[in-house]
């Protein structure tokens, strides 16, 4: 007897799939975060200040930080608080900037994931991954839009 792949097709992804998804994967990088003394919002926030193409005010970050986490300004400005005590971003003027260690904690965190998410990610056919980033990019554009009316 002869048998045959199923040709069922795999069951549509839901809301919940992509919130499952997305706290594995936050998981992942907070046990790493953890491992340098470092949480979630201030990596972002600290990300948001390297990566700028210019020098950024307090309140120019934390809408880059806010874009990104959608959370209280309060909490994002206690990471900038945080991240200025360990002396990974300091004041320069008006303007946050990250400081050598905080470029180097980054790269650290960055070079100890790699290869996490090279498991993670890896194998993963390149016409799924085209396919997800699209159906993410459309899920991130009404997600963002339904915020924006919630809080208008």
């Amino acid at each position: 007897m002869t048998t045959t792949a199923s040709t069922t097709p795999a069951p549509a992804g839901t809301a919940r799939d992509l919130g499952l998804a997305h706290y594995a994967a936050r998981g992942v990088l907070e046990h790493v975060l953890a491992r340098h003394g470092a949480t979630f919002p201030q990596q972002i926030a600290l990300r948001a200040a390297v990566t700028s193409d210019a020098p950024q005010t307090p309140d120019d970050l934390l809408a880059r930080v806010q874009e990104s986490l959608k959370a209280d300004p309060a909490g994002i400005r206690a990471a900038f608080d945080e991240l200025r005590a360990k002396r990974l971003l300091v004041a320069d003027g008006v303007h946050l900037r990250p400081t050598d260690a905080g470029r180097e904690l980054l790269a650290a965190v960055a070079a100890e994931t790699a290869p996490i998410s090279a498991r993670i990610w890896g194998g993963i056919p390149n016409e799924d991954l085209a396919a997800a980033g699209r159906v993410l990019a459309l899920v991130t554009e009404r997600a963002n839009a339904e915020l924006a009316a919630l809080t208008a």
